[in-house]
Formats: C-alpha cells, structure tokens, sequence
C-alpha cells in the first residue's frame, strides 16, 4: 500500500530532468534512488522532511530538496513532507517548541508578544532564539524518529500483508 500511494506523487525523472532551471541539476538526476519509491529511500526522506519542517526557518521545501540530494534519498517525498506544517499549524507548533525550549533552558517564558517589525527582529527575537531553536530540534528530531518507526512499520506490514496473499493465491 504505501508504495502505490506514493507511486501516484511520483515525478517522472526525464520529464524533470528536460526543465530549463534543473539545467545545473541534470548531471546529479540520474541517481534512482532520489526518484525511487523503495522502503530504504522513501522512510529516510519522510523522517528529513519531517524534521526540517519544524525548523523556524523560511524555505522548507527547498532545504528538504537538497538536504535529500546530499543524502541520496528521495527527494519528492522529503520536500512534500514539509507542508505538514502549514499556516495554519505553524503558530501554535512554534509556541509549543517556544516553551519546550524555555523550560529546558529555565526561562521565564511568558508569550512574547510579536510584531512584523525590524525593531522586533532586532530587539525580541534576539532574546527567544534560543530557546526556539532548541524547542524546534528536539520537536522535529522527536517528529523524525515517530515518522520513521511509523511508516517503516506501516511499510513492512504492508509487505508482508501483499506477500501473505500472494502466497494464498498460489495453487
């Protein structure tokens, strides 16, 4: 089941690889195993996009994409995965990962008020880095580490559920 799911995602690579801005990429598309739907590519990629979408960081999609290129994984799937956190999940998963740092760093984390501003920028968010990063490691490594052990699992029962049947359906 979950590779005819993700088959349906996936790219076909010389249609990607013909596109005029992958020019620069071309040479490094060959590779399966970034375009692949194996168990041993897809797991790892749905655990790094996990992982990078909880970083307090803009450009998820585009990080998830490198950081699967550099580690030969796939890199559809690794860049999907980062839009589990979306506009409407960011805030309070920010706030979460905000006090999870602050309490680990004993900080006094009151909310700390925001403001689209330079002076914000440049006054209060030096002050909550800190903690935010921490509390966005450890929630993302924790999100990475579910993500893998779950759907490897889901993946191998999946298997062995389509192998079971194959074996019924022999005479």
């Amino acid at each position: 089941m979950p590779r005819r799911f993700f088959r349906k995602f996936a790219f076909k690579r010389h249609e990607l690889s013909e596109r005029w801005f992958m020019t620069p990429f071309r040479h490094m598309l060959h590779d399966h195993r970034l375009w692949g739907n194996r168990r041993k590519t897809v797991v790892p990629a749905f655990a790094v996009g996990l992982f990078i979408a909880c970083l307090p960081f803009p450009g998820h999609f585009i990080s998830a994409a490198l950081v699967a290129l550099a580690l030969r994984i796939n890199i559809p799937v690794a860049s999907v995965t980062t839009f589990v956190v979306n506009p409407l999940t960011v805030g309070p998963l920010f706030y979460f990962e905000y006090q999870l740092g602050a309490s680990l760093l004993s900080i006094d984390s009151g909310p700390p008020e925001f403001e689209l501003s330079i002076d914000w920028v440049t006054h209060t968010f030096i002050s909550i880095w800190e903690p935010m990063l921490l509390g966005s490691v450890l929630v993302g490594a924790a999100a990475a580490l579910v993500g893998f052990i779950s759907l490897d699992a889901l993946w191998r029962k999946s298997l062995a559920n389509y192998k079971s049947r194959k074996r019924k359906d022999r005479p």
